[in-house]
This record gives C-alpha cells, sequence and structure tokens, in this order.
C-alpha cells in the first residue's frame, strides 16, 4: 500500500521509528482489527488505533452510554447520554482518522457473529465473553489482544495459541470462571488506570502488526496504580486446556 503525502505528513512521529517507519506504516494501513466492547478499555484502544492508521476497525458493543460511563469512558460526553457506545466511538475513529475504514455493529458479540480483523481484542467486561473470544481466536488461527481493570489494578496480555504452539491461550491462563469474579461496576475502578490499560493494548496489536519488539504472548503485564509498579509474569500452556489442546 502507497503512503500518500497526507500519510506521511500524519504518521511522520511513526516512521521516524526504525522499528515501524515506512514499511511498517503501510503494514498498519493494510491491517485489521475487531474489538468487542466499546467501554472503558475498548475506547482509548480503538482511538489509538485509529490514529496509528489501522485500515479496518470493526467494533461490537450493544450497550447505551450512561452518565456513569464518563468518568473513564474518553471517548463520550454527556451529550452522548442515552446513544449506542458502538456508534458513537466508531464517529469518533472516522473523525481521528477519515481513511480508515470502521464498521460498527449494535449487538452484543457472540460465538454467532462473525468477527472480520486478523487480530482481536478483547475488551469486554465478562468471563463468558473472554471464553468465546479466545476459542474462536485458537480455532481460526489469530492472536487475540485481553485487557481487563478494575478497582486499582490492571493486566494485559496476547494470546496466541493459535498461532503460535507453544502459546497459551487465555483459558490456559483462567480454566474457569472465579467464583468471586467482580465487574467494575460492583467494585469500583480508576478511570486513568482503564486508559492505561487500553493505550497498553493498542500498543500490542502495533507490536503485531509492524514486528516491532516482543508481543506480550506468554506473559502478562500487571499493572498496580495504587504502587505504580507494574510487572511482568510468565503464562504457560496447559497440556489440558479443552480450547487449544
Amino acid at each position: 500500500m502507497t503512503l500518500t503525502p497526507t500519510d506521511i505528513d500524519r504518521h511522520q512521529r511513526h516512521i521516524m521509528l526504525k522499528e515501524i517507519g515506512g514499511p511498517g506504516v503501510q503494514k498498519l494501513r493494510a491491517a485489521s482489527v475487531s474489538i468487542v466492547g466499546a467501554g472503558a478499555l475498548g475506547g482509548p484502544c480503538a482511538l489509538y488505533l485509529a490514529a496509528a492508521g489501522i485500515g479496518q476497525i470493526e467494533i461490537w458493543d450493544d450497550d447505551l452510554v450512561d452518565r456513569s460511563n464518563l468518568q473513564r469512558q474518553i471517548q463520550f460526553g454527556e451529550a452522548d447520554v442515552g446513544r449506542p457506545k458502538a456508534e458513537i466511538l466508531a464517529a469518533r475513529l472516522h473523525e481521528a482518522h477519515p481513511d480508515s475504514y470502521i464498521r460498527w455493529h449494535q449487538h452484543r458479540w457472540s460465538e454467532s457473529h462473525l468477527l472480520a480483523g486478523e487480530i482481536l481484542v478483547d475488551a469486554s467486561d465478562n468471563y463468558p465473553t473472554r471464553y468465546a473470544v479466545n476459542a474462536i481466536a485458537h480455532a481460526t488461527h489469530r492472536p487475540m489482544v485481553h485487557g481487563a481493570a478494575a478497582g486499582w489494578t490492571g493486566q494485559v496480555s496476547v494470546f496466541a495459541s493459535g498461532v503460535q504452539a507453544d502459546a497459551p491461550c487465555y483459558r490456559c491462563w483462567v480454566p474457569e470462571t472465579p467464583p468471586d469474579a467482580q465487574a467494575c461496576d460492583e467494585v469500583g475502578v480508576v478511570g486513568a488506570l482503564t486508559g492505561i490499560v487500553g493505550s497498553a493494548m493498542a500498543l500490542e496489536v502495533v507490536k503485531l502488526v509492524t514486528g516491532a519488539g516482543t508481543p506480550l504472548v506468554g506473559r502478562l503485564l500487571l499493572i498496580d496504580g495504587l504502587a505504580g509498579t507494574p510487572r511482568t509474569v510468565g503464562l504457560k500452556k496447559d497440556a489440558t486446556c479443552r480450547d487449544c489442546n
């Protein structure tokens, strides 16, 4: 894909990086990403991906903007309350990069829906959806970028069991839904933390597309917002996992 003068102007800071350069920007323009969830994680992730010039972005979310979302979901404003999240986010993405093809679905994603992207982003807030996206990613040989946040703690990883034989999938790490699992609307979450996690998810997508650096495959980035001390732990493939074995 040839870069236009507008592309060169817009993406010059990426072109200056030896790990991305012009070829990397071309890869970003040719890439496609499906994001499940248009809320606190999916919003900043999608905004940074559109700004990076991802050629095709697909958004899935059935929710409407609620006033309580505005504390962390910075892609929305007071005037958006009551309107579909997916539609509003898609409009913001198109505004950020008009040359990108943005497709949005006012539906709750499930296994019955196809995901068009070559990279899948799990920005959901519940375990059934995470497991479902994980299974689709493995079965279709696509990487899944995962993020989650609650309270003061966030996490980011890349699950690529369908791409790398020795890589774990999400279920290898979390075999079953934890009995004490709670959503952020039950325990609260710091708004700025969700921005950090969503941005880190976008960073992993950029790395996967361009080949820059080392993606978080087989590793989990843990972000302690209170202590300000991120750390990375290794994840192992489970030989008995029912999703990837």
